[in-house]
């Protein structure tokens, strides 16, 4: 069986990377599966340990830092979450494309330790967009508003570090390019 591959997306909050990837994994040709993170928060009412995330206690997830046994971590919040290396490892043996939804922090560390990763950075068409877009969700203040903007700036300057950047102009063309590089690097790899 081939080694499936690892798929990086990244971009900013409020670009539509969770609608995307929906999409996207509806694609059975692509044979995909999504990460799932480790943390140390609470679960939240409807959450399944190995279906949302992987519940652990805080000593636990510590011992699997001690193990070197995530792609990528951080703490946010207080509470710690991790890309388990070995939950992707066996995935990707097992032939399966593993998606990782990631920030581009968590991005940098995965790209350091996984050099066979396919990375894909999602842009908006604009600031102005993704600030129509923000501020139609009606769920953050103006300085929430603010400070996702000023994030963006700093994440889409960093697009460099990515193998694509893809503009979500819309959910159908932006999921489209995405598979099709997918497809191709899938291709590329068995040859």
């Amino acid at each position: 069986m081939k080694k499936g591959l690892l798929i990086v997306i990244s971009g900013p909050s409020g670009v539509g990377k969770g609608t995307v990837i929906k999409e996207l994994m509806k694609n059975q040709d692509l044979n995909l599966i999504y990460s799932i993170s480790m943390t140390t928060r609470k679960a939240r009412n409807g959450e399944q340990n190995g279906v949302n995330y992987f519940f652990v206690d805080e000593k636990e997830f510590l011992e699997k830092i001690k193990e070197d046994n995530f792609l990528e971590y951080a703490n946010f919040v207080g509470n710690y979450y991790g890309t388990p290396k070995d939950f992707v490892e066996r995935k990707r043996e097992e032939g399966f494309n593993v998606l990782l939804e990631i920030e581009v922090e968590g991005a940098k560390q995965v790209l350091s330790k996984c050099k066979d990763a396919l990375s894909i950075f999602l842009i908006p068409p604009s600031i102005e967009e993704l600030e129509k877009r923000i501020r139609n969700r009606k769920t953050e203040s103006d300085e929430v508003i603010f400070k996702r903007l000023e994030k963006a700036n700093r994440e889409i300057s960093e697009t460099n570090l990515y193998n694509y950047v893809v503009c979500n102009q819309s959910i159908e063309k932006a999921t489209e390019e995405i598979g099709e590089i997918i497809k191709n690097k899938i291709l590329n790899k068995s040859s």
